[in-house]
């Protein structure tokens, strides 16, 4: 049995049709329709055989389950020069946000300088993708004790008109009021986001339960 005859053996097609309509832009015939805890699963249990190794290496893949299982197989691997080469070359291939943001390699981590000078490549791509991984992975890692101001700098820097590149900038700040509040809320009271964004931000703001009530005032009233 393929690896694919094993991921249509998990298909639930409700879900399938459930999941399409998260993702418009991936047609419903690239969706087999298999739960992510059942696909994680499949990964842990393949991702060492040489059955895994042939099968993240053809790429591209058809199927949306194919690509997510791509993502769960490599995030697994331990060496960082190796997850790095496989993120390479996975990356161009990623074509909807669901996939873009379950797939965090563990390697990471442990290597944030290394990381970084990716991020710093791939937030500067013209593929919607590469530069959404680039955001999450800035708000991922770097948000906490690597926290330094010039990565939101680094996420404002980026202009574009693709939704999914937008909505990831808006979670960044987000995000990073929750963590870093005093160093970001200048983004907003400045206006160095565009309208779009800034009032985005100040929405998945508000809606977070990491963000006091009495900042959560001081948010709407930024609103553009």
């Amino acid at each position: 049995m393929t690896i694919t005859d094993q991921l249509f053996a998990l298909q639930d097609v409700a879900f399938g049709d459930f999941q399409a309509k998260l993702m418009p832009n991936i047609s419903r015939n690239n969706i087999i329709g298999v739960r992510t805890p059942a696909l994680r699963a499949l990964a842990r249990k393949i991702a060492k055989t040489d059955a895994a190794q042939e099968f993240i290496g053809q790429l591209p893949h058809r199927y949306f389950e194919e690509n997510n299982l791509h993502a769960f197989i490599v995030a697994q691997t331990s060496d960082f020069d190796e997850a790095m080469r496989q993120t390479e070359l996975f990356l161009p291939h990623i074509d909807n946000w669901a996939t873009c943001d379950q797939f965090t390699p563990a390697a990471f981590k442990k290597h944030p300088d290394e990381l970084l000078k990716a991020v710093r490549r791939w937030i500067e791509s013209s593929h919607t993708y590469t530069v959404r991984f680039a955001i999450k992975m800035l708000m991922t890692f770097y948000l906490d004790d690597l926290f330094c101001n010039e990565y939101p700098q680094m996420v404002a820097a980026v202009k574009s008109d693709e939704y999914y590149v937008k909505m990831m900038i808006a979670w960044y700040f987000a995000t990073a009021l929750s963590k870093q509040y005093d160093a970001i809320v200048g983004y907003l009271t400045e206006h160095r986001l565009d309208a779009w964004c800034h009032n985005k931000t100040i929405q998945k703001a508000v809606e977070s339960y990491r963000i006091s009530d009495e900042r959560k005032a001081e948010l709407k009233k930024m609103k553009i």
